[in-house]
């Protein structure tokens, strides 16, 4: 069963970030350039929150806010959930429907060592199930 350190491992731990008084406007742009649907708010290596296209398209766009004027602090989801990198991607899964949320921060030693998707947990899942079903497969045909 996959750990979201062997799934960090796997993908990378590259952590892409805005600070707090960044604009909404640049952090968009930041989204659309790396492809990613979330990035961490961070200051001074602290994460203080998230900001996600959730959060961009239900209090920027339906608010009728500006996005060039409006600060990251101003809109960002500042509860982050986050999870260790000794938890599976089942019990991330599971943490991610019972909150709601796309993207976790992967937090050890109160320092942020990357973020998984739910993308990236699902596809770990799935190969997981896979492997198994090949295991069990060679069991029965033994």
């Amino acid at each position: 069963m996959h750990t979201i350190r062997q799934i960090l491992a796997e993908k990378g731990k590259e952590i892409w970030s805005v600070s707090p008084d960044d604009s909404v406007l640049d952090a968009v742009r930041q989204m659309a350039e790396r492809s990613v649907g979330a990035l961490m708010v961070m200051r001074d290596d602290q994460l203080e929150g998230m900001f996600s296209e959730r959060d961009y398209a239900r209090k920027i766009i339906l608010a009728g806010k500006s996005s060039r004027e409006t600060h990251v602090a101003d809109i960002m989801t500042a509860d982050v959930v986050t999870i260790t990198p000794q938890a599976t991607a089942d019990e991330g899964l599971a943490l991610m429907t019972r909150k709601r949320i796309r993207h976790l921060p992967v937090v050890e030693d109160d320092r942020v060592i990357g973020l998984v998707s739910i993308g990236d947990l699902v596809n770990a899942v799935i190969g997981d199930q896979q492997q198994l079903i090949e295991q069990l497969e060679r069991y029965v045909s033994g």
